[in-house]
C-alpha cells in the first residue's frame, strides 16, 4: 500500500481502487479501517477511489500523541494526503463519523474542495445532532421485520456503562436497509476493523465548534451532496435536510430502502447517485419524485434541442451527435428513468416516459424545443406531442415503434446474466405494451402539430418500414427519410443522420 507522512510525522497508508479522477474517501466508524467501504457499491467503475486508513487504523501507524485521534486534529491528515497526491483541489467523500472530518476540512480549506459528498453523516460539526429518544423512535421503521423484537430488546439494555464495541453489535441491524446475509457479514467485520481505544477520542471535547464551522463554510463555493438513507436513524432524512441547509450549495438525496450503509443496501443506486453528482458534465432534475440525469452542451443562449435515447441506452449514445449540434444549439441529452444515471423507480411504461419527458421540458423551461428521439424515446416523444401539441417545436423520430400490435407477439424475454446499464423491468413492461398497444396512440397521431421528420433505417432494421411510412402519413406535417443503416442510425451512420436533421432545419 502507498504511504505518506502527515504533519506530525505519523506514516499513513491508503489504497486506490478504480481508475479515473481521484475521489478521496474518509472512513467512518469512527476510527474504522477503510476496507469496510469496499468499492462503494461499484463507484470505483467511475472514479479512482483513494481510501485513506485514518491514523491508528488499517495499515496506518499509531500516532505518538493519542489526542490526535480527535476529529479536528485529523484535518491535517487530509491536507497532507492532498499535497501528497499533488492535487490542487479534491473531490472528497466522508461516510458517517467521517462526514464531520470532511466538513471540518472543507471549512478549513474551502479553496481546496472541488466537490463534497457526505454519506449518512450526522453533522455534529455543524451542531446537528439527535437524541437517544429520537433515534429510538426512528428505528421503529423496522418494526415489521422479523428480527426487530429481539434487536429492540437488546437496544433497551444499552446503558452508560455498556462498552462501545457492544453498543455497535447491538445497533448493527438498524444500520442496514435489509438485515440479510450480506449485511450481517459486513457488520461482523466491525469488531476487527475498528480501533476501539481511539474511537471515543474522535468526537471528544473540543473537537467541534459548530458556530465557527458554519461561518467558515460560507466561503465554500463547491457543490455538496448530502446523501441520506430512507431508513437511517442517524441522520434521519429530516436531520440530513437540516444539515444540507447549512451549506451554500448543497443537494439532498434520500436513497430509498437504505439505512446507514447505502452502498451495501443498494450498490447500483448509490453508485449512480454519487457518480452523477461528481461528473461535471451531468446535471439532475427531479420530475414527479424521480431524479433524472442529463448532459448539457453548447452555448446557453442557443436554440435548445433535446436528445432522447431508446430502450437500454442512455444519454451517452448521443455523444457524437451532441458534439456536432452543440456548435449552434444548447443540447440536452436525457437519461430516462431506469437508464444511465437516473433513478430506477420500478414503474415503467410508454406513458411514464411520455410524462417524464414532458415534465423535463417544463422543469427546464424548454417549451418549444426541438426533440430528437430514438426508438422507445421516439414513441414517448410523439405521445407527448399528441397530448400537449404546443410543448415541442420540431420533432425528429428515429426508428419509432408505430404501435401496431405485434404479430406474432414478443415472447417473455429472459434477463441476461450479470449487471445491466438499465433496469431490466423496463423490458417486460414495454414488450407487453408493444404486443397490445393502446389504439388511441395511433388514432391521435393527427393531433401532432409539430413539424416532424420520421427517419427509417431500411431493410436491416427490425422495425417494419411500411409502418414508419404509415406513421409519417398519419402526422399532418411530417416527412419520411430513409437512411439504410439499421435501427441505430445515429450510431451507424452519424454523418447521414446529421445531414438529414440539418436539412430538416436544425
Amino acid at each position: 500500500m502507498p504511504t505518506f507522512t502527515t504533519y506530525d510525522g505519523t506514516e499513513l497508508a491508503y489504497r486506490v481502487q478504480g481508475e479515473g479522477e481521484p475521489l478521496v474517501c474518509l472512513a467512518g466508524g469512527p476510527m474504522r479501517d477503510a476496507r469496510y467501504l469496499g468499492d462503494l457499491g461499484g463507484l470505483a467503475a467511475h472514479r479512482a477511489l483513494v481510501l485513506l486508513d485514518a491514523r491508528g487504523t488499517g495499515a496506518s501507524a499509531e500516532p505518538a500523541d493519542p489526542g490526535t485521534y480527535r476529529c479536528d486534529r485529523q484535518v491535517g491528515d487530509v491536507e497532507a494526503l492532498r499535497a501528497h497526491l499533488g492535487l490542487e483541489r479534491i473531490d472528497l467523500l466522508g461516510h458517517s463519523a467521517a462526514g464531520n472530518l470532511a466538513t471540518l476540512y472543507a471549512a478549513a480549506h474551502p479553496e481546496r474542495i472541488r466537490s463534497l459528498v457526505l454519506v449518512t453523516s450526522l453533522s455534529r460539526a455543524l451542531g446537528v445532532g439527535t437524541t437517544d429518544e429520537e433515534w429510538d423512535k426512528a428505528v421503529e421503521v423496522f418494526a415489521d421485520r422479523p428480527w426487530y423484537p429481539e434487536a429492540k430488546a437488546a437496544l433497551d439494555t444499552i446503558g452508560p456503562d455498556t462498552p462501545l464495541r457492544r453498543v455497535y453489535e447491538i445497533t448493527a441491524p438498524f444500520a442496514y436497509g435489509r438485515w440479510d446475509e450480506a449485511a450481517q457479514e459486513h457488520a461482523a467485520r466491525t469488531g476487527q476493523e475498528t480501533n476501539w481505544e481511539a474511537a471515543p477520542v474522535y468526537h471528544g471535547e473540543g473537537a467541534y465548534d459548530p458556530e465557527a464551522t458554519r461561518r467558515a463554510l460560507t466561503a465554500l463555493t463547491a457543490p455538496v451532496l448530502i446523501l441520506a438513507g430512507e431508513y437511517d436513524a442517524g441522520p434521519t432524512p429530516a436531520k440530513a435536510a437540516e444539515a444540507a441547509a447549512l451549506f451554500p450549495h448543497a443537494e439532498l438525496v434520500v436513497q430509498p430502502g437504505a439505512a446507514h450503509t447505502p452502498w451495501v443496501d443498494d450498490p447500483e443506486a448509490f453508485a449512480r447517485t454519487v457518480a452523477g453528482f461528481l461528473d461535471p458534465d451531468v446535471s439532475t432534475v427531479t420530475v414527479d419524485g424521480v431524479r433524472i440525469a442529463y448532459r448539457v452542451a453548447g452555448p446557453e443562449d442557443a436554440r435548445p434541442v433535446v436528445l432522447v435515447h431508446g430502450r437500454g441506452n442512455n444519454s451517452t449514445t448521443w455523444t457524437e451527435i451532441s458534439a456536432d449540434l452543440a456548435v449552434d444549439h444548447r443540447v440536452y441529452a436525457i437519461d430516462l428513468r431506469g437508464h444511465g444515471l437516473s433513478d430506477r423507480p420500478g414503474r415503467y411504461g410508454f406513458e411514464d416516459f411520455r410524462d417524464e419527458l414532458g415534465g423535463f421540458l417544463k422543469a427546464l423551461g424548454l417549451a418549444g424545443a426541438t426533440v430528437v428521439a430514438h426508438s422507445m424515446g421516439a414513441a414517448a416523444a410523439y405521445l407527448l406531442a399528441q397530448r400537449e401539441p404546443g410543448l415541442i417545436g420540431r420533432l425528429v423520430l428515429e426508428e419509432a415503434p408505430a404501435f401496431v400490435p405485434l404479430d406474432p407477439p414478443r415472447p417473455v424475454a429472459e434477463r441476461p446474466e450479470g449487471p445491466l446499464a438499465f433496469d431490466w423491468e423496463i423490458v417486460p413492461t414495454t414488450d407487453a405494451q408493444l404486443n397490445a398497444p393502446d389504439p388511441a396512440w395511433r388514432e391521435e397521431l393527427p393531433a401532432i402539430t409539430a413539424p416532424t421528420l420520421v427517419l427509417a433505417g431500411g431493410p436491416t432494421s427490425h422495425i417494419p418500414q411500411d409502418q414508419l411510412s404509415h406513421l409519417a402519413d398519419a402526422i399532418p406535417d411530417a416527412r419520411l427519410v430513409t437512411i439504410e443503416a439499421g435501427h441505430l442510425i445515429h450510431n451507424a451512420a452519424p454523418a447521414a443522420f446529421l445531414a438529414a436533421i440539418r436539412e430538416f432545419g436544425l
